[in-house]
């Protein structure tokens, strides 16, 4: 039964491959004219899809997740805007919503059905294969989402931790008579990790004609931080009541590296607890047994001689 499943499932993936063949030609056309008619000429620095060699799988994957994510959002109820937000954080701007929807199904779908073809062709048994396939789907629906979360987690940190060494550039280029804006400008070029992306986006963002506030509120908005947060407050608050830059600077920094600090000491409480788990479930056992094995073995050598 569960070959013939598995034997369903690959004929009409091999059908999908051979329709998508046949229809490349057109929808390769049809991207054309959708490209002319909304910019008129290809981005410059992309390869065409002729010098490329033709359109790749990536381009095809991405299509058909946009396609599944925007049928399903409204279905399952998915908040877009909290999941944009999320993926913004983790610094995924080329990924909306309805795609990485799409590809969060894809992955519930394709995991299962790689299980049923590897399940049965390594001799696995059939409550082993009903398990495992129930267990893949949702491994397949969580794991992206895990991960994105993750990404996002680790990268708003980075950004924390770099935020002091930005405000002590601040407080130099502002203190030697240039303007805020040219001194972030100036100190963007000197970032390249995250809050240098993050910059360097808000200082586009003014370039396109964006003023200062709302460039600023766009980046706490897209790095939801504290420090940020304070950061943006501070900036434009002294814009507004006329307070020294440089003032303001260096107290923000003072901040930043108090909050950096307690961050540190929080993770450095929290290290023991963590390590009681694997103290608990690998170390303890393995030393009991190492202990108690020779007064084990000599007891039930002396009552089995009696």
């Amino acid at each position: 039964m569960l070959l013939l499943i598995v034997g369903i499932v690959l004929t009409g993936m091999a059908f999908w491959l051979f329709a998508l063949a046949l229809a490349l030609p057109r929808l390769r056309a049809a991207q054309r004219l959708a490209q002319i008619g909304s910019y008129g000429y290809p981005v410059e620095g992309e390869p065409a899809d002729d010098e490329a060699g033709g359109e790749t799988l990536g381009g095809h994957l991405d299509r058909l997740a946009d396609r599944i994510g925007a049928a399903a959002m409204p279905r399952l109820g998915g908040e877009a805007g909290e999941l944009r937000g999320l993926l913004v954080s983790a610094g995924m701007y080329g990924m909306g919503p309805d795609k990485f929807l799409g590809y969060r199904l894809l992955s519930a779908v394709a995991l299962p059905v790689a299980w049923l073809w590897l399940g049965p062709a390594t001799g696995t048994s059939g409550a082993l294969v009903t398990i495992g396939f129930a267990l893949s789907a949702l491994v397949g629906w969580t794991l992206p989402l895990t991960a994105v979360r993750r990404r996002a987690e680790s990268r708003l940190a980075e950004i924390d931790g770099e935020l002091p060494e930005l405000i002590d550039a601040l407080v130099v280029t502002v203190e030697a008579g240039s303007g805020f804006n040219a001194a972030l400008q100036m100190a963007s070029r000197e970032l390249t990790g995250p809050l240098g992306d993050e910059i360097a986006l808000a200082l586009r963002e003014q370039s396109m004609g964006l003023s200062n506030e709302a460039a600023l509120e766009n980046l706490a908005r897209r790095v939801d931080t504290p420090s940020v947060r304070a950061f943006v407050r501070a900036v434009l608050q002294g814009e507004k009541l006329g307070v020294s830059i440089g003032d303001i600077m260096r107290s923000l920094a003072v901040e930043a590296r108090s909050r950096r600090r307690s961050a540190a000491e929080e993770r450095a409480h929290k290290a023991p607890v963590k390590l009681l788990f694997p103290l608990v479930l690998l170390i303890f056992p393995a030393v009991m047994i190492i202990l108690l094995y020779p007064a084990l073995h000599n007891i039930t050598q002396a009552l089995g001689g009696h």
